[in-house]
């Protein structure tokens, strides 16, 4: 995956460098609940994360979780996620507390899909999230994916959203 530059932000891929960043994101509460427990408690534990996660998926399929740059400074973690052959990309973003409400979900998450549409020339990209989740509901319907519906069962409910390609 190229590197992706916004008005404010790079997205880039992860490096093994990065483990320190990781490893305080994903053990946020909101992460946690949001995205679930990861089990990286460790420096050797993001190390495995990052590289048994995005950078292999960044060999397989192209695509996978990069961090997200703000001046320099890391300050999320987004991509496209493809998780086998057959499933269908995935956008997916988090960030730091201290940063939300800034309107970086939306630029991220607007400018993955974008670059999904015109490089990749991706016909659907899907995303999902808790159903209580609002703030990342808000941001889905932002950069214009539909709900289509509510996906999984009991506690793993999650609700699907989907952008379609228009049809030249």
């Amino acid at each position: 995956m190229q590197t992706i530059r916004t008005a404010r932000l790079v997205i880039r891929q992860f490096t093994l460098a990065d483990g320190p960043f990781v490893m305080q994101l994903v053990n946020q509460p909101s992460w946690l609940q949001w995205i679930g427990n990861r089990n990286v408690h460790t420096l050797n534990d993001a190390e495995t994360y990052i590289s048994s996660g995005p950078m292999t998926m960044y060999q397989r399929y192209g695509v996978g979780l990069c961090g997200v740059e703000l001046a320099g400074t890391l300050i999320g973690m987004a991509g496209l996620i493809k998780r086998t052959p057959e499933a269908e990309i995935d956008l997916g973003y988090a960030f730091l507390p201290e940063y939300w409400g800034q309107g970086y979900a939306s630029e991220v998450a607007q400018a993955l899909l974008t670059y999904a549409i015109t490089t990749l020339k991706l016909p659907r990209i899907i995303a999902t999230t808790h159903l209580e989740n609002q703030q990342s509901i808000k941001v889905l319907e932002r950069i214009g994916m539909q709900f289509e519906g509510i996906i999984g069962e009991g506690e793993q409910q999650l609700r699907l959203f989907g952008y379609n390609q228009p049809r030249t």
